[in-house]
């Protein structure tokens, strides 16, 4: 399949999981998995939000740019514990529209403001951000060097980015290296390690957190989750997409324990 046509396909499908976004039991299970309902498609939970927050130094009058916003899981929530302005920014233009409502419901209107883009090519000005976040976004972005140059461009020289993302593991055999693709996001593998992308795009590496046993945990709670609500998510989605992504949860987990599927948080500033 072409690229193009793979991302069509991969943004009609955040959209469509967005069209739910508010639906009683899409949020009853982010709250179980993730401790949040916002209708996030990412795998970060609360926990691993408020350690981004902390490392970026967000408080009132810092702006922080959110890459690969959707619904606005975890933007809107550092924006209202922190005090921060956000900027979310995404091209599934149905993930906004929930982030925008919730942003009214919340009282942040004045604090948020969302564009629909592509993260290669923003729209904003140079240097006008002090943090930049983005959770498991880069693993479904084929432009990932593109996407770090931008958010270079965007940050202020004192400023600082965090980002959660999902990476093959290295030195795989060919057999476990087919898995770990069959089973990650569609633009999982790499040219190079992350390390490398972000020393080219002019960032230079803080931290890097490992979260791969957590991101076990928390699938493992999204599988029985799923499995408790079943009844209620075919109701809502249809037995055919409901028992699809239920059964690629179940062979992604062990992928993940077996260590061929990693993901980690990087920290990095400016070089």
């Amino acid at each position: 399949m072409a690229r193009a046509e793979t991302e069509r396909e991969m943004i009609a499908q955040f959209d469509n999981a967005y069209r739910h976004a508010s639906a009683p039991v899409v949020q009853a299970i982010e709250r179980r998995v993730c401790g949040c309902a916002y209708g996030g498609t990412s795998w970060t939970t609360r926990d691993e939000a408020e350690r981004m927050g902390e490392v970026l130094a967000l408080a009132p009058g810092k702006r922080l740019l959110e890459i690969g916003a959707g619904a606005g899981w975890p933007g809107l929530h550092l924006a209202k514990t922190t005090g921060c302005t956000v900027v979310l920014v995404d091209l599934p233009a149905g993930g906004l529209r929930v982030a925008c409502e919730r942003a009214r419901d919340d009282g942040l209107a004045g604090r948020c403001f969302a564009a629909q883009a592509d993260a290669a090519a923003l729209p904003l000005q140079t240097a006008s951000f002090d943090a930049i976040s983005h959770s498991d976004v880069l693993c479904c972005l084929p432009d990932k060097a593109g996407v770090l140059r931008e958010c270079r461009r965007a940050i202020r020289d004192a400023g600082r980015m965090a980002f959660t993302v999902i990476f093959i593991a290295e030195n795989l055999s060919h057999e476990d290296h087919a898995e770990a693709l069959a089973t990650g996001p569609s633009f999982i593998e790499t040219p190079l390690a992350y390390e490398d992308m972000l020393t080219q795009a002019g960032w230079r590496i803080v931290n890097s957190i490992d979260l791969t046993a957590a991101f076990a945990t928390t699938m493992k709670t999204m599988i029985e989750a799923r499995a408790a609500h079943a009844g209620e998510l075919t109701h809502l989605m249809g037995a055919a997409e409901t028992e699809d992504t239920s059964a690629l949860m179940r062979r992604k987990l062990p992928a993940i324990e077996r260590g061929l599927l990693r993901r980690a948080m990087f920290v990095a500033e400016p070089a």
